[in-house]
């Protein structure tokens, strides 16, 4: 039992710091009162008896105005971090400043060494993409990064709230998931490690771990474990894919969202539940950022989808609007450019693709004929598919006929053979629901340091 005495600590969490951040200042600051305000000048206008500042410290897109009576040194200039207090006050326009005494330099910032961003300016994505450790001090891309952490927190809130428990899979895994080869293997950086440790009867790549690692693609089927005793789980992390890939839409490293659920053997269900947990993490973080998303919205990014049931038609359906309404070519079946086009073809709304061929589909997906899985792919506009998933599986000697004969998988076989129950799942990618949610057209601006084919920088 917990002593009584120990819980009243924790209603003094709130009041450990006298600094109100700028977006709590300007959202519940009362007029006359003292605040303390420690940030970045974005831009300086000097008068003569004032000079104004306006100071941002990452809480919100939108600056607070700083008074100080009288002219400040020429080390003082845009970027600089500073320190200040005064009384909040309203100017004649209804908006709200700071009437300072006096301003502490906390860090110079000179503009003539080649700092990469002139105030008021705007550029061009590849050119801030070539300055990331800076990029985080651009408007919009400092709003790009609070919408991720608002849709971060509504995911596994909306999660929690509907009692799915949060699983850390391994990052390190001796699984090839999805079966395509596109994995990056993992080495000791070491060679005299490497010899110290080695094998004569493994290749020198197993000698750390006993068998070949790699960064994991999913964590799908750690997750079909654990779903098999919790019956409700989700993991949220990095996975990673050796695509030789430089597109708009794909990164070597990037997060996933993965969900898997036990006694589910509909996949409509699976699909209800795609659909609820897009249309709520949606609304979720418009409501809640909306300053940011005015920043960082493009303007062919709109909502209307939010008010509309998701498309749902099958792999040949699909086909047949392809073909004979769109004249596209399908001899290689449906790739990028198809999703685009069926997505825009449904009036922007977000679209499900299900019945794949199962030989477009990895092993665990459950057969439902000779030639089909019940799989879902689901398309949205301006990107193509942002999500995945599928009903697993379960009859165990389809499941042994289907997966890579080289004992690396038997422990999954063992999860049909004790207490096996029908179960279902999907991957979202996180980045290309941030691309979709805000109308980004390339991907590499959707995470704070990106990585692709000949780019690892930092």
């Amino acid at each position: 039992m917990f002593k009584k005495a120990l819980f009243p600590r924790l209603l003094l969490y709130r009041t450990y710091s006298e600094t109100k951040n700028i977006y709590n200042i300007l959202k519940t600051g009362h007029l006359g009162e003292q605040v303390s305000v420690q940030g970045w000048i974005k831009s300086i206008r000097k008068q003569k008896e004032v000079t104004f500042l306006d100071i941002n410290d990452g809480s919100t897109p939108n600056n607070i105005q700083v008074v100080i009576p009288k002219k400040i040194g020429s080390n003082i200039t845009v970027g600089s971090s500073i320190s200040t207090k005064g009384i909040l006050k309203e100017t004649h326009k209804g908006q709200s400043e700071v009437s300072a005494d006096s301003i502490v330099l906390l860090g110079e910032c000179d503009l003539s060494k080649g700092y990469p961003f002139a105030p008021r300016k705007e550029y061009e994505q590849e050119y801030v993409r070539e300055h990331m450790h800076l990029r985080p001090r651009t408007k919009k891309f400092a709003s790009v990064l609070r919408i991720r952490h608002a849709a971060t927190i509504a995911i596994h809130n909306y999660l929690d709230r509907n009692g799915y428990f949060n699983i850390q899979t391994p990052i390190i895994t001796s699984n090839d998931c999805e079966g395509a080869g596109e994995i990056f293997k993992v080495l000791p950086n070491n060679e005299k490690l490497l010899q110290t440790m080695a094998n004569p009867k493994k290749p020198v790549d197993a000698a750390y771990f006993n068998k070949k690692a790699y960064l994991t693609v999913s964590g799908q089927l750690h997750l079909e474990a654990s779903a098999q005793a919790l019956q409700k789980v989700y993991c949220f992390g990095p996975t990673f894919r050796a695509e030789n890939s430089k597109s708009r839409l794909h990164l070597s490293e990037f997060y996933m969202l993965e969900l898997e659920k036990a006694f589910l053997s509909k996949l409509e269900e699976l699909l209800d539940i795609v659909e609820d947990l897009v249309k709520n993490v949606s609304e979720e973080v418009i409501a809640k950022n909306r300053d940011d998303l005015e920043v960082c919205r493009r303007d062919n990014a709109n909502y209307q989808w939010l008010n509309k049931n998701f498309i749902r038609i099958s792999y040949n359906e699909a086909l047949d609007v392809l073909s004979n309404k769109l004249n596209k070519s399908i001899d290689k079946g449906i790739v990028k450019d198809h999703e685009i086009a069926l997505s825009h073809f449904f009036e922007n709304t977000p679209v499900f693709i299900l019945e794949w061929p199962k030989e477009e589909k990895p092993f665990y997906m459950k057969e439902i004929d000779n030639n089909k899985v019940a799989a879902f792919d689901l398309l949205a506009p301006q990107v193509g598919e942002i999500a995945g998933g599928s009903l697993r599986e379960n009859n165990l000697e389809k499941l042994t006929l289907k997966i890579p004969d080289n004992g690396q998988l038997d422990w999954y076989l063992d999860l049909r053979k004790f207490g096996n129950t029908p179960t279902g799942g999907f991957g979202l990618g996180f980045e290309r629901f941030i691309q979709f949610l805000l109308g980004i057209d390339n991907i590499k601006d959707c995470i704070p340091f990106p990585r692709w084919p000949h780019n690892c920088k930092l």
